[in-house]
């Protein structure tokens, strides 16, 4: 595949490069087309580039020359899909407990990017990484919707629509014990663990970023509390620990939560519910459900029957 070659000419008052170029190619992100400019893809009147912040006068002439996707080397598998939602720009799945993402040290195969380049190959190199369409992800015991980008037009609204917070999470969590109050927003900031660089950890504002969730109590249990939790941010490992912070860790969190498990359970009881998002070419948003899985339903009928 060749590389694709776009012309444009300026007009008007001088502008930076980047500036022009993002309105002249709406697919890309500036942060994208400043890493053309950068590896040297972009001219100006017959010369490279040198800075993406580079003033352009009226009637300058810019070429950009635009690779294919790098091939990540990634190897497409047939995996079953749980498909909620398709269309030509984006396509949401329910993903199961016990999937990963994408490949990562000591999971090379059997992942949800694996599955997905093996029931829509197109997807491969998707945002310019490898991780192709990916715009957020989920703890790999985490059930439930996670949306992929299709083309990179629809990645780059994606990732605005989270940048922004724009886009509506619903988890369903299942803790131990009650929570301090049955509503409330936790403003807990998440950093790496300072004694467990594998674990993540509540840390001060100057040593993490920003989290912030919302929660509400959906059934209260004699040793149990079934939460509707609201992520404002995506930090990694957000919900569990902010769980943990409230008192009520999450049954089954084997990493953040008791020891000794109080109910019959093998992974964490943690699902992605619901998602609010508005899609490419559309003003309303959409909501997405995937219901609880039956693992997680048998759980809590056991706990409305005995508790």
């Amino acid at each position: 595949m060749s590389d694709r070659i776009e012309v444009f000419v300026h007009t008007g008052k001088p502008e930076r490069l980047d500036k022009f170029l993002v309105t002249c190619l709406p697919e890309f992100s500036r942060a994208r087309i400043q890493g053309l400019v950068a590896d040297g893809f972009v001219s100006v009147n017959n010369v490279v580039a040198k800075k993406s912040g580079q003033v352009i006068d009226d009637g300058a002439n810019v070429e950009v020359k635009i690779p294919p996707p790098v091939p990540s080397g990634l190897v497409g598998e047939e995996i079953p899909l749980d498909i909620i939602f398709e269309n030509d720009d984006l396509i949401v799945v329910n993903k199961p407990a016990g999937m990963v993402v994408h490949p990562s040290a000591g999971h090379y195969s059997g992942t949800l990017v694996n599955a997905v380049l093996g029931y829509d190959p197109d997807i491969e190199g998707i945002g310019g990484e490898e991780r192709p369409g990916l715009v957020h992800r989920l703890d790999k015991e985490t059930s439930g919707l996670i949306v992929l980008a299709k083309n990179e037009r629809a990645h780059n609204w994606l990732q605005d629509q989270f940048r922004l917070r724009q886009v509506e999470k619903t988890y369903l969590a299942l803790v131990d014990g009650k929570p301090p109050t049955p509503s409330g927003r936790v403003e807990a900031a998440i950093g790496r663990d300072p004694s467990h660089r594998k674990k993540m950890a509540i840390v001060s504002e100057k040593k993490g970023r920003e989290a912030v969730s919302e929660y509400k109590t959906l059934e209260s249990f004699k040793n149990h509390t079934l939460l509707e939790f609201h992520p404002h941010t995506g930090r990694t490992h957000q919900i569990r620990l902010h769980c943990q912070f409230l008192g009520c860790p999450i049954v089954g969190d084997a990493v953040y939560g008791k020891r000794n498990f109080t109910l019959n359970i093998q992974r964490h009881f943690l699902h992605a519910y619901k998602l609010k998002i508005i899609l490419p070419n559309e003003k309303q948003a959409r909501t997405f459900e995937a219901q609880l899985p039956n693992e997680l339903k048998e759980v809590l009928e056991e706990v409305q029957r005995y508790e």
